[in-house]
């Protein structure tokens, strides 16, 4: 009976901190994410980036604080002066996106941040650069879009895309508006799976859209 008793209150005690650690993660995941809607510099991007990772490297099991880390490194490189340094960042955010896909699968979201990966890859030397990175870019939104046709990230990205895209080779804001119309619809019936799941895009997407008036 005493062996039985000790189980029990062993079995209680572990249940406890799994579920104050799930507390926490929840609650630091959460603070982090909104943090994103206001991460516009490229500094604050870095400092978001890291705490991303030390969740990751902490939890260890867990895919989407590495997603996030991944986000915000590749994102870095757009927002950067330096485009000599795009390839270690986007280096970097590969190593982070694979750790995500480890711990759980590819999916649409993953294929997002792999898109941005490419494109930080390309804008490195455009011209030359362009028939490799361009194409595993295009490719990676097309993958987004079969896994999950929800999912407005990938069109504001295929907007984006087009955007930069000089008219002479079927670019320009003309063409880009549509997409851009399209996806900000899409951002207003897509729902999260959760509360710390991915949902940022919708104010560059406004921006973009209003550029093309």
């Amino acid at each position: 009976m005493k062996h039985l008793l000790f189980f029990s209150l062993t079995l209680l005690l572990a249940v406890n901190i799994t579920y104050a650690q799930s507390a926490k993660y929840q609650r630091v995941m959460e603070q982090n994410v909104a943090l994103l809607d206001t991460a516009h510099s490229l500094s604050s991007v870095v400092d978001l980036g890291n705490r991303f990772e030390r969740i990751a490297d902490a939890e260890k099991t867990l895919a989407l604080p590495y997603y996030y880390a991944a986000y915000c490194k590749v994102m870095t490189a757009f927002l950067g002066n330096d485009n000599s340094k795009a390839d270690e960042i986007a280096d970097k955010a590969d190593e982070l996106i694979t750790k995500a896909e480890t711990l759980d699968k590819p999916n649409s979201e993953t294929y997002v941040i792999r898109s941005m990966i490419a494109t930080a890859h390309m804008m490195v030397d455009p011209q030359n650069r362009y028939m490799q990175y361009g194409a595993a870019s295009a490719e990676a939104l097309n993958k987004s879009i079969a896994l999950d046709s929800t999912n407005p990230r990938p069109v504001y990205l295929q907007g984006q895309a087009k955007f930069y895209t000089p008219e002479a080779f079927g670019g320009g804001k003309s063409v880009a508006k549509p997409i851009f119309e399209k996806a900000l619809s899409m951002f207003g019936t897509f729902k999260p799976a959760t509360d710390i799941a991915p949902r940022w895009g919708k104010g560059a997407t406004q921006y973009f859209l209003s550029q093309c008036n």
